[in-house]
């Protein structure tokens, strides 16, 4: 068998066991999101949309819904590498792989695609959702899906470099309790920046979760918050490739791999 071959056969292996895993328990990795948007939805919608008014030219509930389906993309792709790759190093079958003639990077994109559909699972699910309480329509398809597949991508890397730092398994709760959790919240999910005085609004351009919520808000409703979609496309790849590049690091010098 040729090497790329190999490495196919490899991808897929790791890939599809991610798959499994989070299909095979899908009340628990995917009923429960689905739950909290609905609460987020009747929340927002019935209670604080009609008394908000309007947000960004649009009404308030329109607004929200984008950035509640990022809100759950981040949170479940982060969420499935981070919990899975830890399981493994805990139960040392990683072990295993990494003395496989694997490389690095397949080992890498396994799970990080992994990450990526059950994020992509929940967003749609959550888009679906979101159609019963507004009117839903795809201002370009094309940005919508870009922003939401490098979000997934990110964050599920993002999840892997966790798991690799965490000893226990109270670790993997630290970075979505303490970062995600806040940069999430301040990042444009429940407003538009154009309603912030200075310099909170300069300091929010510092959020890279921003950049996210507005690129895919933008593919949904075609609303530009002064955030340039070149600029924060360029900000979503230029992070994946350093969360990568350090992920391969981490992975060769078997930080917290080896003992």
């Amino acid at each position: 068998m040729s090497e790329w071959k190999y490495n196919l056969v490899a991808f897929y292996t790791i890939f599809s066991k991610e798959i499994r895993r989070f299909m095979r328990i899908w009340p628990q990795t995917l009923l429960p999101p689905v739950i909290t948007m609905t609460l987020y939805f009747v929340i927002f919608g019935a209670v604080i949309g009609s008394r908000v008014g309007e947000m960004g030219g649009f009404d308030y509930m329109t607004f929200v819904v984008p950035g509640l389906v990022m809100m759950s993309v981040i949170t479940n792709s982060f969420t499935n590498v981070a919990s899975s790759f830890f399981s493994n190093k805990f139960q040392r079958s990683i072990e295993e792989l990494l003395v496989s003639p694997v490389p690095n990077w397949v080992i890498l994109a396994g799970y990080t695609m992994g990450g990526v559909v059950r994020g992509l699972y929940v967003g749609v699910l959550v888009m679906c959702l979101g159609a019963f309480f507004i009117e839903l329509q795809i201002h370009n398809i094309l940005v919508t899906l870009l922003a939401v597949i490098l979000t997934a991508m990110l964050f599920a890397l993002g999840g892997f470099i966790n798991a690799i730092f965490a000893g226990k398994f109270d670790d993997i709760a630290i970075i979505p309790t303490f970062v995600l959790t806040p940069l999430t919240y301040l990042g444009g999910v429940f407003y538009s920046i154009d309603v912030l005085p200075e310099p909170w609004r300069q300091l929010s351009m510092l959020n890279p979760i921003l950049y996210q919520v507005n690129a895919f808000r933008y593919g949904i409703l075609g609303q530009d918050s002064g955030i340039s979609i070149v600029w924060a496309f360029a900000v979503m790849i230029l992070a994946i490739v350093m969360m990568a590049v350090w992920a391969l690091h981490l992975l060769k010098v078997g930080k917290g791999l080896r003992s």
